[in-house]
């Protein structure tokens, strides 16, 4: 299907003030594309609007200050893009969280212990990307405009190989819900002739240097320090382009030290564990290490060759 990356369409990005949803936008207005800015930070949301503004003064950008896990204001906010913007082409249901569990016990159970801890995760992590589709389908499919239409969710590596840690729990767990919800997603528009001009794709970033990791606000990537392994927020931008021109639906990207081929031997793994039989997680099982990290660096060697 034809890329929607073109000039004089529309990308509406959430969590667009920074990392990865800052990236997408700026490369998007690159390819003089009208812009619509989401984000909850608000100081950093007006920073990143001045700035793909001046880029380009002559195509739209819009900005709403927005808590994705709000299903009302998702909704009431839609309506007002909707009365500035003629179509939206693109929509990149990027914004995500990490959070850390509270309490009292610094093991592993912890972040068992702290509900809180699993609602603020997937409210911010699932329910945000279902209040997106909830409140933005109808747009797309509403549409007189029959061209080429993408929906992109943010996922993550850990949402499938699932690390073990004492934050990652919810984590993980959230990225997997997104994981399972997009397959269904590119299901349904694909059955439907409706929507088949409609895709879905997943974005699985590597290890990027982004505001969860201390890169905060709409940041030029020259002034940025970042560990040598790690991505910048633009190359995760490149790859969702490729995927995208290309129909990929998985879009997995690497990262400065791990390559395609180790991150599928590594996916590889996690899923034989159900076919195996093997002990839950046993890629860091203590029992199991050593056979996992052989066999996977075996898998990958075998893969680059």
């Amino acid at each position: 299907m034809e890329s929607v990356i073109q000039p004089q369409k529309t990308a509406l990005i959430t969590g667009a003030a920074s990392g990865v949803g800052y990236a997408i936008a700026k490369l998007c207005r690159s390819k003089d594309m009208h812009l619509v800015l989401l984000d909850i930070d608000q100081e950093n949301l007006a920073k990143a609007k001045a700035v793909l503004t001046d880029l380009n003064p002559c195509l739209k950008t819009e900005a709403f200050v927005l808590d994705v896990a709000d299903a009302a204001l998702w909704k009431e906010t839609t309506r007002q893009i909707v009365d500035i913007v003629q179509d939206i082409d693109l929509v990149v249901l990027n914004a995500g969280k990490g959070y850390r569990a509270q309490g009292t016990d610094t093991g592993r159970l912890k972040p068992w212990l702290d509900g809180s801890y699993w609602d603020k995760t997937f409210g911010t992590n699932v329910r945000g990307p279902l209040n997106g589709l909830e409140a933005l389908l109808p747009v797309l499919t509403g549409s007189k405009s029959k061209t080429p239409k993408s929906i992109v969710i943010t996922g993550s590596k850990q949402g499938i190989t699932n690390p073990p840690g004492a934050g990652n729990p919810a984590y993980n767990a959230s990225k997997a819900a997104i994981k399972n919800l997009a397959e269904h997603l590119a299901f349904d528009l694909r059955s439907d002739p409706a929507t088949k001009h409609i895709s879905a794709h997943l974005l699985i970033p590597g290890w990027t240097w982004t505001g969860m990791m201390g890169n905060i606000g709409p940041t030029d990537e020259t002034e940025i320090k970042k560990p040598a392994g790690a991505w910048y927020p633009s190359q995760v931008a490149e790859e969702l382009v490729k995927g995208l021109e290309t129909g990929a639906f998985y879009i997995v990207c690497p990262d400065g030290e791990t390559d395609q081929a180790l991150d599928q031997a590594r996916m590889k793994w996690g899923s034989e564990d159900v076919v195996e039989g093997r002990p839950a997680l046993s890629r860091w099982e203590e029992n199991w290490k050593s056979r996992a990290e052989e066999a996977i660096q075996a898998d990958a060697k075998n893969r680059r060759a």
